[in-house]
């Protein structure tokens, strides 16, 4: 069975129309889980607590595809 690990972790934006944090070395990590629904149940948890804060965003990053450098890259990559 493949693994696919799913990285949840977010912080306060430069701006809300961005995707670039103010500081990095204070980002965030809610965790490390072995499917998409955890991982999404965390992010969701994490966006619902900060939804009165414009300027902090959450993520969910698929690692397992960063691990696999033959899968390509997911079409969200080309937005923006």
């Amino acid at each position: 069975m493949t693994q696919r690990l799913h990285l949840v972790f977010g912080g306060e934006l430069t701006s809300p129309d961005t995707t670039q944090f103010r500081d990095v070395d204070n980002l965030h990590i809610v965790g490390i889980f072995p499917n998409y629904a955890s991982a999404y149940r965390a992010w969701k948890a994490e966006a619902q607590r900060t939804v009165d804060d414009a300027h902090v965003r959450y993520f969910i990053s698929h690692m397992h595809r960063m691990l696999d450098e033959g899968t390509e890259t997911s079409p969200t990559k080309e937005i923006g």
